[in-house]
């Protein structure tokens, strides 16, 4: 499973340079969601490092189920921030373009999702050996994740029926 673990970490890299580089969207967003407005900087600081204290664990084969347990509570407190937030209209700070969207069920299960996940690479027992093929499996299922998330931003799509 060095592909999906390689994935999670791209992913948790990913998501803290995101709060980095929009940092002013962010701190917005992270206040938003835990409903700590005065405090919103500091919970963006201590999310995106424990996301890259997350993806450097899963890095590191002894500590890949730990790095693998951090980034599903990661992942299980973005769940319970939205679940909070459900039915209301925000930029969750979810995807990489500002946009308002109503937190729904879809959202909600992304993050959860991620969290089932992670908790699968803990769970799973440590593969000794690097293949080849699994950065660019990594990276697939990152180009996939990303695609459906940006499908998922579609307002009111046809193939959608809710």
């Amino acid at each position: 499973m060095t592909a999906l673990t390689l994935f999670l970490a791209l992913l948790l890299v990913g998501s803290a340079a995101h709060k980095a580089l929009a940092r002013d969207r962010m701190v917005v967003a992270a206040a938003r969601l835990t409903g700590l407005y005065r405090q919103g900087q500091l919970v963006l600081i201590a999310a995106g490092c424990i996301e890259l204290a997350a993806a450097t664990a899963l890095l590191i084969p002894a500590l890949r189920p730990t790095g693998a347990l951090i980034a599903a509570g990661v992942w299980l407190g973005y769940t319970f921030a939205l679940l909070r937030q459900r039915g209301r209209t925000l930029d969750c700070g979810c995807d990489l373009v500002a946009r308002e969207k109503p937190v729904n069920w879809p959202l909600i299960a992304r993050p959860a999702a991620l969290a089932l996940l992670a908790t699968t690479v803990a769970a799973l027992p440590a593969d000794p050996t690097f293949p080849l093929d699994a950065p660019f499996a990594a990276a697939a299922l990152l180009a996939l994740y990303l695609g459906a998330s940006e499908l998922l931003a579609i307002p009111h799509p046809r193939w959608r029926k809710s």
